[in-house]
Order: C-alpha cells, then sequence, then structure tokens
C-alpha cells in the first residue's frame, strides 16, 4: 500500500481528497495535517510514500514546506494539490522535484489519473531498486511516459517495415478498449498474420500489451492496447 500524508489546511477539502484517494486501489491515507506544525510531525513520525501538499496555509507556505521536506526525506514524494495559479508558484514546484500539480477545484478523473500513474511509478522503482543494479534508456523513458517513436527504434528486426509499424501502432492508439489483429490487417490493409507479427513486436518492446479476450463461440483471441 502507499501510504499517504493530506496536508490541507481547510478540514472539508482534505476530507474530500481523502475520499477520493481511498477510491483507488493501492493506496491508504494515514493522517492528515492542517497546519504547519502538525506537518512537520506527522511527516517526521509517519514517513509516508507520498504528501498532497497544498501551497497556502495560514502560517505556513506549501513551497517553504516543499523546500523542508527535500532537505530532510529524499524517499516522500510529493503532489501538489492547490489553488495556487502563479507561473512562479509552479516553477518552484517543479524545481522541487513533485509529481504532479493539481490546480483546485479537483476533478476526479484528474485526480484518479495521477494516482494511477504515481502507482505505476512507484511499484517499477520499488521493483527496479530490489531486482537492477543498472537500467536502459528504455525503460527510463517508459517510467517517464515518453513514448519513443518508431523512427527512434535502433533496429528493426528483420519482416518489420517501419511505415507499416507506424501504421499499426496508430490504430492501436485510436482503440483504447482494445483491437485484435484481424482488425488491425482489415484497417491497414493487410493480413490478419502479417498484423499480428507486426503487433506481437509491439508488445515485445513494451509499447502495447496483450490479453486474452474468448469471442461469442468462445475462441481464444489475443487482444491488443496501447501501454499506459
Amino acid at each position: 500500500m502507499i501510504r499517504v500524508l493530506i496536508i490541507e489546511d481547510d478540514r472539508r477539502i482534505a476530507e474530500i481528497n481523502r475520499r477520493f484517494v481511498e477510491k483507488v486501489s493501492g493506496y491508504e491515507v494515514v493522517g492528515i495535517a492542517t497546519n504547519a506544525e502538525e506537518a512537520r510531525e506527522l511527516t517526521e513520525v509517519l514517513r509516508p510514500d507520498m504528501l498532497l501538499l497544498d501551497v497556502y496555509f495560514p502560517n505556513m507556505n506549501g513551497l517553504s514546506f516543499l523546500k523542508w521536506v527535500r532537505e530532510r526525506f529524499s524517499d516522500i514524494d510529493i503532489i501538489m494539490i492547490t489553488a495556487a495559479r502563479e507561473v512562479e508558484a509552479l516553477k518552484q514546484a517543479l524545481h522541487g522535484g513533485v509529481f504532479d500539480y493539481i490546480i483546485k477545484p479537483i476533478m476526479f478523473d484528474r485526480f484518479v489519473d495521477t494516482l494511477h500513474r504515481y502507482k505505476e511509478y512507484y511499484d517499477k522503482m520499488q521493483r527496479w531498486v530490489k531486482e537492477k543494479e543498472w537500467i536502459g534508456q528504455e525503460e527510463v523513458d517508459a517510467l517517464m511516459g515518453r513514448e519513443v517513436s518508431v523512427k527512434e527504434q535502433p533496429m528493426l528486426p528483420k519482416g518489420i517495415q517501419p511505415l507499416t509499424l507506424e501504421k499499426v501502432l496508430a490504430v492501436v492508439r485510436q482503440c483504447p478498449e482494445g483491437i485484435t489483429a484481424e482488425e488491425v490487417g482489415r484497417q491497414i490493409g493487410t493480413s490478419r498474420t502479417t498484423a499480428r507479427r507486426y503487433l506481437e513486436y509491439l508488445v515485445s518492446v513494451g509499447q502495447v500489451t496483450a490479453d486474452i479476450a474468448y469471442g461469442s463461440v468462445g475462441r481464444p483471441e489475443r487482444v491488443y492496447k496501447k501501454k499506459m
């Protein structure tokens, strides 16, 4: 579970944020701080994985608190949730290494998307710390959410043409609910076998995921989706 501390001076908003967080699997709220003293004390005692941090407080500036956290706890990630719309506030938050900057009023779908992205990031980092000593550029790009274009692929295997690969990837991107090799082949004008070869290559390089679905007659089919 990802342990979250909410730092928000408005208790009503803090409670809304708590309910939002706890609707997302894999998270738990371990505390709520409404002033500077509580924020420092709970951060030191609870050592959460993540802070949801506001900027404006009656007796504290959230950006100053961000700096305080960074000087003491390099392993705590921070998401700013704030009414601060000043460009300078955003700039300071980004320099402080926040994972995201969400402007109030919070849109639930936008907030949930951030929590899903953070959980994917958190899980990967935890796994890499245990399993890896070195990582490659492809893994960094995937962690940072950067899509590597087909043109950037250093070398494509025999039978995979860049132009066709771009077409296949474009079709998959247009179908977030998933698409079969037969449907891809129909859209780009190739056979099912050819489409599947390209799709399986995209799976192998981590740009597409594949799952099994059962049709109306029970025949299993591989359904391909763009990797989130």
